[in-house]
């Protein structure tokens, strides 16, 4: 196949531009040539870089890197600081995936939230029903078990050369001294603080029932103090302890108050598993398996994708938006059908990907006009018998990512998350506290058929974070991932589409509109698609609806000769930083 214009096939156009998209597509694919966001500045460094979701976290883990420190006592600092001046997000009352490639291998660690011993399948059922989704929000029963703490201390045996407590000191200032209030976060406590009202984090975070303005100094010394004692006494004085106390206690005085106990807390552990890998184009996918959506649900829209000739696939035309619509749409009824925690079921991951099947599920995509209804899960090889019944649980976005690369060529790709902005709203020893197990379906069965993601002790609810390592020739070649709830694997999948096949730089790659179809009908799209495109997927016979979708994509692209070029989302206020 070769691409109009040129005397190249299209792989080879692949691996010789460095960043080009094909001549034919270029003044489309272009978002400068009106096709996208404004993307923010490319960075180019030629030994470290960090890319994280705000400026003073990519300067903590920059710090690091130029102390000499590792990927991962760049990353730990970084994660730290955002709990600080990203609240909304993440932090050490919440969980993370994290990638990690060492020069040799690939590997993942699973750091999410765990049912407590006392949860059961009926955990958010009222009178015999799933009580609202958003009423469980506020709730103890919403709270599990925080694991970003071990996943540090993990990281940080295993990978980190500066002093643990060295790690704290940029985060301990921030939340001790004072960080100015940016507009997004002024904006958020504005649009969703007012839950926080009357509680302690609202006394934190909007004294008076009021945003604080941009450019205000927020001082958080709680969570100064709690950080300064896990800075000195290492992750068990989070799980132990006064601070393991005040979780407790926090969880067990809310509304609807959670089975959280101490021994929970002490018995939570840091899973090491394989990393789950596919080939796409020229090049091998790796990301996160369960109880992780990420790496199957991307994995298959690459691999449905890659199942149609490289030049129907155009950034600039409806096509390649139909066709990615489309991928998203049966991906996501595989998704709600077998992923959960493989502790507790049998996900029939190798199946998921195997590339027969991606071609049966390809073949059911017509090119000329859009698929109606529902999409009903597959069949893949290598599942259980035992039959399943599908699980669309709702899901807002409260979550970060960023990816780290050191001068040693050690990488790591992390994201991490409270779950909805602000999690459960609840507050523990400065910090607040997760509503994952939300994540979880409400039902147990359905008619008798067990949900693959139901709630039982000690399981980690199903999750869509997709932290992503792309392999070239066996080597790291891109590190990327993203916020934005259940929408996260499409946009990761968006990204390494227009990165891999059309070799956008990342800036540009995150810079574009968005399309998104989660299997419930209508498909999304940014207001920033062309209108032309919008008018074609309609035409094609997509319902489509016109709104934004506030992805974080922050990537590292690792050149042949050891050069890093990184991005931030321009829809939110990351940065991109290194030697």
């Amino acid at each position: 196949m070769r691409i109009p214009g040129s005397a190249l096939p299209a792989t080879a156009l692949v691996l010789s531009l460095a960043f080009s998209a094909p001549a034919t597509a270029q003044s489309r694919a272009d978002p400068e040539a009106g096709f996208g966001l404004a993307p923010k500045p490319l960075v180019t460094t030629k030994t470290d870089m960090i890319a994280a979701a705000h400026p003073l976290a990519a300067q903590a883990g920059a710090e690091m890197l130029a102390r000499g420190g590792s990927a991962a006592d760049a990353a730990i600092a970084a994660l730290l600081v955002l709990n600080v001046v990203e609240p909304q997000s993440s932090g050490i009352g919440g969980g993370a995936f994290a990638l990690v490639h060492d020069g040799q291998d690939i590997v993942s660690y699973d750091a999410r939230e765990t049912a407590p011993a006392g949860a059961t399948p009926e955990l958010f059922l009222q009178d015999g029903k799933p009580m609202p989704w958003r009423s469980a929000i506020p709730t103890g029963r919403s709270i599990g078990v925080p694991g970003m703490v071990r996943l540090m201390e993990t990281l940080h045996k295993t990978h980190g050369k500066l002093a643990w407590a060295d790690l704290f000191r940029p985060a301990i200032a921030h939340a001790r001294d004072g960080f100015k209030v940016t507009p997004r976060l002024s904006m958020l406590l504005d649009k969703y603080g007012g839950r926080l009202d009357g509680s302690a984090a609202g006394d934190q975070f909007r004294p008076g029932g009021k945003a604080p303005a941009v450019g205000s100094t927020l001082r958080q010394p709680d969570l100064a103090d709690t950080l300064e004692r896990i800075a000195t006494q290492g992750a068990d004085a989070f799980y132990s302890g006064p601070i393991a106390d005040a979780i407790v206690a926090a969880v067990g005085s809310a509304p609807m108050s959670g089975a959280m106990k101490q021994g929970d807390l002490a018995a939570y552990k840091v899973i090491k598993r394989p990393a789950v890998c596919h080939p796409y184009r020229n090049a091998r996918v790796c990301g996160m398996g369960p109880p992780s959506s990420g790496a199957t649900t991307v994995g298959q829209i690459l691999m449905i994708l890659d199942r149609f000739k490289p030049g129907e696939l155009t950034l600039g035309e409806a096509p390649l938006w139909h066709l990615f619509a489309e991928a998203s749409r049966l991906a996501y009824a595989d998704r709600a059908m077998f992923l959960g925690d493989s502790d507790f079921v049998k996900v029939p991951v190798r199946g998921l990907l195997d590339p027969n099947y991606m071609l049966s599920r390809a073949r059911l995509i017509n090119r000329g006009k859009a698929s109606k209804g529902k999409a009903t899960a597959g069949d893949p090889p290598w599942r259980e018998g035992r039959l399943f019944t599908p699980d669309n649980q709702p899901g807002t976005p409260g979550t970060t990512h960023l990816s780290v690369v050191d001068a040693d060529g050690l990488a790591i790709s992390v994201t991490a998350s409270i779950e909805t902005a602000f999690g459960s709203g609840q507050m523990a020893a400065g910090f607040l506290l997760n509503n994952q197990l939300t994540d979880f379906s409400f039902r147990p069965a359905v008619d008798g058929r067990p949900i693959a993601n139901a709630v039982a002790a000690g399981k980690r609810p199903r999750s869509s974070m997709s932290p992503t390592i792309v392999l070239r020739d066996g080597k790291p070649w891109i590190l990327t991932g993203s916020p934005g709830g259940s929408r996260i694997p499409e946009y990761v999948a968006q990204n390494l589409v227009a990165m891999i096949h059309f070799g956008l730089d990342p800036a540009k790659a995150a810079a574009l509109p968005h399309v998104s179809h989660r299997n419930r009908g209508a498909i999304k799209v940014d207001p920033e698609m062309p209108a032309e495109i919008v008018k074609r997927l309609r035409e094609l016979g997509h319902d489509v609806e016109v709104g934004s979708m506030n992805s974080g994509v922050h990537t590292i692209v690792i050149g042949p000769d050891g050069s890093l070029t990184g991005a931030a989302d321009p829809r939110r206020e990351g940065q991109a930083m290194g030697r």
